[in-house]
């Protein structure tokens, strides 16, 4: 990825948070790494490197600054290269693809040679798929340190160290001392940790319209696994058998606070993926808003809400039983239908929390579960059955695929999966940024003529043509801009 020196160089003079989270400087002079927010003097433009990633400046030899810590910078490594490819395989890395596999591994999941994934690596992040994955160790074990009372043992294996004795290793190196010198050093009082549980804070790069995304979430709230309260969201989580839960809610200096409670630390960061997917902390809003602008008829909607992200999913599986629960019917009426399923179906919470009392059903508990007394069609009632054997086929249907259309196409091999369902998983589980649902009354309504008439779905596919490479976003304005939306 080419940085302009000079451009770079003005936005580290002027500490703009535009470029917070894309560019990243090396100082030559002192070895370490900036974010061009880093209060610190203003190096001289001869003493200094940009890179577009922390694992490139870390790859290079530099170490984190400890004033402006590069940790905390929003993690948008996903939009700042236009190839897909790069997007898909971060994504993967987030949910820990590299933790147990090799690089050529992934590169075989998404349907390229390591070769070639290794050179779109550098091409854009300037980092190797093994460097990104260890920064990103590095960069939590960090955050922990700084932002919670865990002692380091626990923050070693919850950031993903596989001993406490490589976790000292690797801060001696980085740092010149061991973590617990860090902690001490920056002798800043952080929140008590919650009973059983953490707090951390999640940045992402301004704006963030959050009372739309607590809109779009307390609306689809299935009682028993999530509630909306406040200003904050909750739900409760499953992995491999243990049960926890987490809220995210707003915090100050652009990010929200994500307070964890759950047994397993090695699931830590794969929780925080999940946040971050959720809540679309990757996006871009500046460069989604300049392309979209160029249509009149978005630019009034994104003028309202510059912010707007895409929610994301929590769970593959369960966002496409979701999907399938909403084919033909409205939002409120799907959620019921959801609740109904997770009150005969889902996992009781052992110790529930307040209004959280149960876990999604797991796929093995419906592919033959009877699904009839949910007063709805029994060819809905056929799909949830056919998604769940499907899901249990395949543990990697609902992870990044090689492209939107063989995702698209793999989704559509599952009984009653139309177009529609399929496009909707894609945009909310897969984060396909250009992923849109054409045939969606919602989308349509948006779109209608003074008169009412309404595009077609094959109308809407063309018009949106000009929205790419952020089709996603365009559907998401013109459902927020729709009350009666019907996208489960």
């Amino acid at each position: 990825m080419d940085l302009d020196h000079d451009a770079c160089y003005r936005a580290i003079s002027q500490r703009d948070v535009r470029f917070d989270g894309r560019i990243f400087t090396g100082v030559k002079t002192t070895g370490i790494y900036c974010r061009p927010v880093c209060p610190a003097t203003t190096p001289k433009s001869q003493n200094v490197v940009f890179y577009p990633s922390a694992a490139a400046a870390r790859e290079a030899g530099f170490r984190p600054c400890l004033r402006c810590r590069p940790e905390t910078a929003p993690d948008m490594g996903a939009w700042r290269g236009t190839s897909n490819t790069v997007s898909r395989a971060l994504r993967l890395i987030e949910q820990g693809a590299l933790d147990t596999a090799c690089v050529d591994e992934l590169a075989g999941r998404l349907g390229v040679g390591e070769r070639q994934l290794r050179r779109l690596f550098h091409q854009h992040l300037g980092a190797s798929p093994v460097a990104v994955a260890q920064t990103r160790r590095i960069h939590l074990a960090k955050q922990l340190i700084h932002e919670t009372h865990m002692p380091m043992a626990e923050i070693a294996f919850a950031s993903g160290f596989s001993s406490i004795r490589r976790f000292n290793e690797t801060f001696r190196d980085m740092f010149g001392r061991p973590p617990g010198e860090l902690r001490r050093a920056s002798a800043k009082a952080v929140p008590a940790d919650t009973a059983g549980g953490l707090s951390l804070l999640l940045r992402y790069q301004p704006p963030y319209d959050w009372d739309a995304m607590l809109d779009f979430l307390r609306l689809r709230a299935i009682a028993g696994i999530e509630h909306v309260g406040g200003n904050a969201y909750a739900r409760t989580i499953e992995i491999d058998g243990a049960q926890g839960h987490v809220c995210i809610e707003p915090a100050s200096g652009d990010a929200l606070r994500a307070t964890i409670v759950f047994p397993v630390l090695s699931a830590l960061p794969g929780i925080i993926g999940r946040i971050r997917r959720v809540f679309d902390l990757a996006a871009d809003p500046a460069a989604i808003a300049a392309h979209l602008s160029e249509d009149p008829d978005l630019a009034r909607h994104i003028a309202r809400r510059p912010g707007l992200r895409v929610p994301g999913a929590w769970d593959g599986f369960e966002l496409a039983i979701r999907a399938v629960l909403g084919q033909q019917i409205t939002v409120t009426a799907a959620a019921r239908l959801a609740g109904q399923l997770v009150a005969r179906h889902g996992t009781p919470l052992a110790e529930p929390a307040g209004p959280l009392t149960h876990t999604f059903p797991q796929a093995a508990a419906l592919a033959d579960a009877d699904l009839t007394g949910l007063g709805m069609p029994r060819s809905r009632s056929a799909t949830l059955s056919a998604v769940a054997s499907a899901s249990l086929a395949n543990p990697n249907l609902f992870d990044a695929h090689r492209g939107l259309d063989e995702a698209v196409h793999d989704l559509r091999a599952i009984r009653g999966v139309g177009e529609w369902t399929a496009q909707y998983i894609a945009l909310r589980q897969l984060r396909e940024p250009d992923a849109f649902p054409a045939a969606d009354i919602g989308l349509m309504r948006a779109l209608a003529e003074p008169d009412g008439t309404r595009p077609s779905a094959e109308a809407m596919a063309r018009r949106a043509e000009r929205w790419r490479p952020w089709r996603a976003y365009a559907a998401q304005h013109l459902w927020a801009a729709d009350p009666g939306l019907h996208a489960s």
